[in-house]
């Protein structure tokens, strides 16, 4: 004879069971519970072609690849990235990011910014120039005396294009504020006479045939004393608290970034697709514009901190800085 059985119900356990299996959950590991998520890193970035290895390694998948959730955040103006750093608003910069706007917040509040990659232009790899409209007739910087002269935003801009004119002996010449985006349509509507800007404002100019490049390269040339000496004048940076407060994921994430600018180094013309959405950069200008060279945190040799600590230190004589800041300290150790 077949018999059948009927289980009974269970009785529901006790809060305080339920505490105690929670409990020895949280202790022995439960394989089923999820872990906690990591933290969301917000760097934020100017919309210029330096900027290229954070664009690619978003866009290439790398950080997510490493375990990272990335933002990127568009800031128009390299200032207004370390003024967001400085408010929590951000936890790091990709290169292109103003080095002596990041000087500017670390005075500010010594300790927050570490450097792990610049990004150096001079007369080869080109990102600073002064541009004039096609149908000027000025040869050198020298003829821009007592002329109007653009410059981008902020005071590493402002502080070199001033500092270009009068060491290049363009004397009574005076310097606007402008927005990037508004240089070349400035140029060509006579509003000034020329710029000092950073690509890729020289190659749109070109290309829509309204202007010229007067000379380029030329914070090298006049800042430094040597047209090839590589100008650090953007950084890619994280904030110290980050960098102590996530360890892991701050190796996981310099080189996720590494990977990007190695990306550059050995396929510029891959990478050169991920300048469109991020930056004004599309259609023929992709393949056009030119792009800098990249030194990560580990690569700086003593005589790159060098020409890096003169850049700094023109920032000091010129009463920007109430002192003499070192770049050794900003580096970031890995």
């Amino acid at each position: 004879m077949t018999r059948s059985f009927t289980r009974a119900p269970k009785a529901p356990l006790s809060r305080r069971a339920l505490l105690q299996a929670g409990a020895a959950l949280a202790v022995l590991g439960a394989p089923h519970v999820r872990a906690q998520a990591g933290p969301k890193i917000r760097i934020g970035y100017w919309p210029i072609a330096a900027g290229l290895p954070f664009y690619a390694a978003v866009e290439k998948g790398y950080f997510k690849e490493a375990g990272l959730d990335v933002e990127a955040i568009k800031f128009a103006a390299a200032q207004q990235i370390m003024e967001a750093m400085l408010a929590g608003r951000c936890d790091g910069s990709a290169n292109g990011t103003g080095s002596a706007n990041i000087a500017v917040g670390e005075i500010a509040a010594p300790g927050t910014f570490k450097i792990f990659a610049s990004n150096p232009s001079n007369l080869q790899h080109v990102l600073d120039e002064f541009l004039v409209p096609t149908a000027s007739t000025a040869k050198s910087i020298a003829e821009l005396k007592g002329k109007k002269v653009g410059s981008g935003p902020g005071i590493q801009n402002v502080t070199l294009a001033k500092t270009v004119l009068e060491r290049a002996g363009a004397t009574g010449a005076s310097v606007i504020e402008l927005p990037i985006s508004q240089h070349v349509g400035a140029l060509a509507a006579g509003q000034v006479d020329a710029v000092y800007t950073l690509e890729p404002t020289g190659t749109i100019g070109r290309l829509n045939g309204t202007t010229r490049v007067l000379e380029a390269g030329v914070i090298s040339k006049y800042i430094l004393g040597d047209a090839m000496a590589p100008w650090f004048g953007g950084a890619a940076s994280l904030k110290s608290e980050f960098v102590q407060k996530y360890p892991a994921e701050t190796k996981k994430f310099v080189a996720a970034y590494a990977k990007g600018i190695a990306l550059v180094r050995s396929n510029p013309a891959d990478a050169r697709q991920y300048l469109k959405g991020y930056t004004a950069i599309e259609g023929p200008l992709t393949s056009e514009v030119p792009l800098a060279a990249y030194t990560l945190y580990n690569e700086f040799t003593p005589k790159d901190i060098g020409h890096f600590q003169k850049f700094f230190d023109l920032f000091s004589d010129k009463g920007i800085f109430p002192s003499r800041l070192m770049v050794d300290t900003m580096i970031y150790k890995g």
